[in-house]
């Protein structure tokens, strides 16, 4: 239930991507760990990644893959900002969704945008799953009173909020202060079922740790859960142990945060994961399928990897034509 597109607008797809400095290596590495060479860049980038995607999911044990939108920053008063370094727009994805039965939506709105509410009825009709944004990085202040009807939109919908919550250094930073899960609290207090993404974890040495806050909120808000993605970096997954029992573990949902790399040393270091489990998964080529059989290994129970089925928002009709019984066992990423 975490897995970005990116794209460079090649074959007219509408995004863009905007990588520089230190990203610049980054960005490569992250293209040669999913499977692509760095020639992909120079060709239909767009495309490229879209066929590379659909075949991690379909030669995995994952039912499908909730892919995210990413919308461009917006100030409170509506006007966009020159910041950034991509953007997916939500036709794009909802039409990946309509064509492939391997994805479901989820779209990315900034509440702020003049036809934010507009924008969110439409998506809504065309069958979005789910809601993504980053408070941080899209310059959201969550607790602001002119959201009060999205998020009440949102919540009469039944569309949940997947929010990045935590540090982060993959995407530029415009609000630091918004990575604490607090900045949560309007959507929480409306009815929004949301998901804190990552769990409130550090992403980087300096950051600040969030994630005690977010199990604090656990015990507030039963419309609140966590997910993994990105557990399998270092420092994010330095709670896991936390996360893999209760009363954790009951609100926990299956992420990968694909194309972040997924790194089974740091579990076998840290003793997550034994030396055989350890071994095994380092010889999967397939990076969903890795990220899953690390998280299996380091003891998360079944019903996180099924238990988005009951959060998502999604069409009866659309979700019967996904392998298996989505609703009993289907895994969603």
């Amino acid at each position: 239930m975490h897995v970005h597109i990116v794209g460079t607008g090649a074959g007219g797809t509408g995004c863009w991507l905007r990588v520089k400095g230190w990203h610049l290596p980054l960005a490569a590495f992250m293209t040669r760990h999913i499977g692509l060479s760095r020639k992909a860049f120079s060709g239909d980038f767009d495309q490229l990644y879209i066929n590379r995607l659909l075949d991690l999911v379909r030669g995995s044990s994952l039912e499908a893959a909730v892919i995210l939108a990413h919308d461009e920053v917006y100030d409170e008063h509506g006007q966009k900002m020159n910041f950034g370094s991509f953007y997916v727009p939500n036709d794009y994805v909802l039409r990946l969704a309509e064509e492939h039965s391997e994805f479901l939506p989820a779209v990315s709105i900034h509440p702020a945008r003049p036809d934010g509410l507009e924008e969110l009825d439409r998506c809504i009709a065309r069958g979005a799953a789910m809601m993504k944004c980053l408070p941080n990085c899209h310059n959201i202040d969550c607790a602001n009173p002119h959201y009060t009807k999205f998020w009440e939109k949102m919540a009469e919908a039944g569309l949940p909020l997947l929010a990045h919550t935590g540090g982060e250094h993959t995407v530029p930073v415009i609000r630091k202060e918004f990575s604490d899960p607090r900045i949560l609290r309007r959507p929480l207090e409306i009815g929004v079922t949301v998901v804190a993404a990552h769990c409130a974890t550090k992403s980087g040495l300096t950051d600040r740790e969030y994630f005690h806050v977010f199990t604090d909120m656990l015990r507030e808000f039963p419309n609140l859960y966590g997910d993994t993605s990105a557990f399998n970096v270092p420092i994010r997954g330095r709670h896991i142990p936390e996360c893999v029992k209760e009363p954790l573990a009951s609100r926990m949902l299956h992420g990968s945060d694909f194309p972040v790399p997924v790194f089974g040393h740091w579990a076998w270091l840290q003793r997550f994961v034994g030396w055989k489990d350890f071994r095994r998964c380092e010889r999967l080529n397939n990076v969903l399928e890795k990220d899953y059989q690390l998280k299996r290994a380091m003891g998360f129970p079944d019903a996180v990897f099924t238990r988005i089925w009951n959060i998502l928002r999604t069409n009866k009709n659309r979700a019967s034509r996904i392998r298996g019984c989505p609703e009993a066992r289907g895994i969603s990423n």
